[in-house]
């Protein structure tokens, strides 16, 4: 069931209004270069997904006759989806970096349980 053109827009506008705002605030660089790049968050990347398929499931619903609101709301996307694209190297780069982070944290947990493990062996 494909919704009237004038609402697949309004829904479209939504979703870019979303997407850009989510956008910028990703491609913001840190004030200092010595603190880290800001990273999408689990929750971040699960909600851009949702809305990722959201949006595909309105496209695929296009009417064969399209307003020109809905045309510009098309191309609206287009152009966040590239943004994205051009973002996704980053965002995939700094995820590397936090997961060898927690990697590193979580064997000086271990090392530090194990420590505490053979301490009370020797008491």
């Amino acid at each position: 069931m494909s919704l009237p053109s004038n609402d697949l827009a309004r829904q479209m506008h939504e979703t870019n209004s979303r997407l850009s705002s989510w956008l910028e605030s990703l491609s913001l660089q840190p004030a200092s270069p010595a603190l880290p790049p800001h990273v999408a968050t689990p929750h971040q990347m699960s909600w851009l997904l949702s809305e990722l398929l959201h949006a595909g499931q309105n496209l695929r619903t296009l009417p064969g006759e399209r307003d020109a609101r809905l045309e510009l709301e098309i191309s609206v996307y287009r152009e966040n989806v590239e943004r994205l694209r051009t973002l996704l190297p980053s965002i995939h780069k700094a995820l590397l970096s936090e997961r060898a982070r927690l990697e590193q944290e979580r064997a000086r947990v271990e090392s530090a349980t194990e420590w505490v493990r053979r301490s009370r062996q020797t008491l």
